[in-house]
């Protein structure tokens, strides 16, 4: 059945309101499987998997939400602060400088995207169990390279000088430490 433009584009209240009839209401569907060739098939020759689409990880290593222990989350954190922070140096000299420097040579943009990602540090930081003080001391070194990043040439520099990332993985490793296991 062809339809007209003038249906097209104005759709009759009949045809809108009409539902598709499939009937379907429930969390699994109604009605025979036809395979290409159009025959039926039974949902016992399907086996478990016709249950629907899972991703079930489970406790594999291609998780990355997975269950971490302390020492893994430590590793990917000092990972992050690194290459946030020293991953690159300077041709000719002994300054480094990291990701977090160049994001932010982008204007409000990139300062945004750096102290967002410097958020998370501080978030898996209070998931490893920092107390309140030390998230504190975290947040104001954040605080205070996201500020400063915002003024232009300036904040540029800070940022590379600063290093607020390998900072607060610092403390939070000295103050795990310090922790009884």
């Amino acid at each position: 059945m062809t339809m007209s433009n003038e249906e097209i584009i104005t759709p009759s209240t009949a045809r809108a309101r009409k539902t598709s009839g499939s009937g379907f209401r429930g969390a699994e569907a109604r009605g025979p499987i036809i395979d290409q060739e159009g025959r039926e098939i039974r949902p016992e020759a399907l086996g478990p998997q016709a249950g629907g689409l899972r991703f079930n990880f489970g406790a594999s290593r291609a998780n990355p939400f997975a269950d971490l222990t302390r020492e893994q989350r430590l590793a990917r954190l000092d990972a992050l602060s690194k290459l946030l922070d020293v991953a690159f140096i300077v041709p000719g000299t002994n300054i480094r400088y990291g990701v977090d420097g160049l994001i932010g040579l982008i204007p409000v943009v990139g300062d945004i995207i750096s102290t967002a990602i410097s958020l998370w540090v501080v978030r898996e930081a209070r998931a490893l169990g920092a107390p309140w003080h030390l998230t504190t001391r975290m947040l104001g070194n954040v605080a205070l390279d996201g500020v400063v990043g915002l003024v232009p040439l300036a904040g540029d520099a800070f940022d590379v000088m600063f290093r607020a990332n390998v900072r607060n993985v610092r403390m939070l490793r000295r103050w795990l430490d310090k922790q009884p296991r």
